[in-house]
């Protein structure tokens, strides 16, 4: 069966539009019906199952969304693009597009967010944050790539690290199904046996020696093409094992 052909923008801008209000203050929004529900079986099966008499005003309220991520929405229904974040701060709106992606079962604008998220912290050198992680956590659900974006990234950052930092150590003790996911993210290596350490050997060092990790056919740093173990880890100077932290725990280099 031939694939089903993607259709051009222009066919998408029928003239029949929808009202939708955002936030607390009510900001008004004008969207073209047949993109919107083109993109979204969610606001299909509101404007489409909701009458059939052209007369009738279409208009949707969503006050529990902000205005701010709902912009990068509607910037990135006409255009298919996001904008690329320049600092760790910018990825908070990003993560609430995410979860528009989620609430609203749009596939595309999820790909679209994770990418942008993984190229920003490929490119910069650094891993989630412990809020960060939490929070998607927190409104995600098991299979959620952005979940496992941030799983199979953490799970790196452990591994490589000197030693685990104290917030992390806590939240892990607190949160038994992420440390799992943790676990099984290290166990989807496939990490060779003679690369492990075997406590049964007498004279095994259980240390930690840099480079005795071979991943993939990789030793350690060298898994993600650019970033090395030896670099120091930023957290927050008032962390005191809750989840506040500043989203930058990850390696930066010297």
């Amino acid at each position: 069966m031939a694939e089903k052909r993607e259709k051009a923008l222009h066919e998408l801008l029928s003239r029949t539009m929808v009202d939708i209000y955002v936030g607390p203050e009510n900001t008004h929004y004008i969207l073209h019906e047949k993109l919107l529900c083109y993109r979204s079986p969610f606001f299909a099966s509101i404007f489409y199952d909701k009458s059939k008499d052209e007369g009738r005003s279409k208009d949707l309220g969503l006050p529990d969304d902000e205005e701010g991520p709902f912009n990068m929405f509607v910037g990135w229904l006409y255009s298919g693009i996001l904008p690329v974040p320049e600092k760790e701060q910018d990825l908070a709106a990003l993560f609430e597009v995410y979860l528009m992606g989620e609430k609203w079962s749009i596939d595309r604008l999820k790909e679209t967010v994770v990418e942008t998220v993984r190229t920003f912290y490929h490119s910069t050198g650094t891993y989630p944050g412990l809020r960060r992680v939490q929070y998607i956590y927190a409104n995600t659900a098991d299979g959620s790539p952005m979940r496992q974006l941030f799983v199979e990234s953490i799970a790196r950052f452990l591994t490589l690290s000197e030693e685990i930092p104290q917030h992390w150590a806590k939240a892990l003790r607190n949160n038994g199904p992420l440390a799992v996911d943790i676990i099984r993210a290290i166990h989807d290596w496939h990490i060779e046996s003679r690369s492990v350490p075997d406590p049964r050997e007498a004279s095994v060092d259980r240390g930690r020696s840099p480079g005795n990790i071979k991943l993939n056919g990789h030793f350690n740093g060298d898994v993600a093409g650019h970033d090395k173990p030896n670099g120091r880890i930023e957290v927050d100077e008032h962390i005191n094992g809750d989840s506040q932290t500043n989203g930058l725990n990850g390696i930066e280099h010297s």
